[in-house]
């Protein structure tokens, strides 16, 4: 069962944040070593997508982006982080950075290869995906169509982890959160 905490302002220390445990042999993924060039690769990732997901929507419909789905976009932050939240077991905790523009969850927790791909696609889905499919078969939805433009694109760190989970962890494995990093490891029999 998941218990939820918000932990309030991330103070940039990732060393304070709750996280699992070392794992002997787990290894470190493949990803940017340090905040700032997480930083500059999702801007650049989420602005590729914009364009794209913008550029579809004027595409279909011939109407201005819709506010009100602008500003849905922004509003489903948190929720996003909630839908985020209910994934993990045990604790899990929010943190935000507003100034630095961050809003995140972690835990100590683990999870399976495909569960962390779930746990990191299923906000994206919710309010990026299918509202903007729904937008592509009926144009003339442009609220949603504007939530999803924006959404999916909003998503672009957790596309990177699910990226990240997909190409380096092997079947039957785990990863876990640490200080800001993601691990994978071959859990011992008695642990699946």
């Amino acid at each position: 069962m998941t218990k939820f905490h918000f932990a309030g302002r991330y103070n940039g220390d990732p060393e304070s944040l709750p996280s699992h445990e070392p794992v002997e042999g787990a290894v470190i993924f493949k990803e940017a070593e340090n905040q700032n060039k997480l930083a500059i690769i999702m801007n650049s990732i989420a602005i590729i997508i914009a364009i794209v997901t913008v550029g579809f929507y004027f595409v279909r419909s011939r109407s201005p982006l819709s506010m009100v789905g602008l500003i849905l976009s922004i509003v489903t932050l948190v929720p996003h982080e909630f839908l985020h939240a209910i994934c993990f077991e045990g604790d899990v905790y929010m943190y935000e950075n507003l100034k630095k523009g961050m809003l995140f969850v972690t835990g100590p927790g683990s999870f399976s290869k495909a569960g962390f791909i779930f746990m990191s696609m299923l906000p994206n889905l919710v309010f990026g995906f299918i509202p903007y499919i729904i937008f592509l078969i009926d144009p003339s939805q442009t609220l949603l169509g504007t939530l999803g433009a924006i959404s999916i694109s909003s998503g672009a760190g957790d596309y990177y982890n699910a990226f990240n989970a997909l190409t380096q962890m092997p079947k039957g494995s785990r990863t876990y959160l640490r200080n800001f990093r993601s691990y994978w490891y071959m859990p011992k029999d008695n642990e699946k």
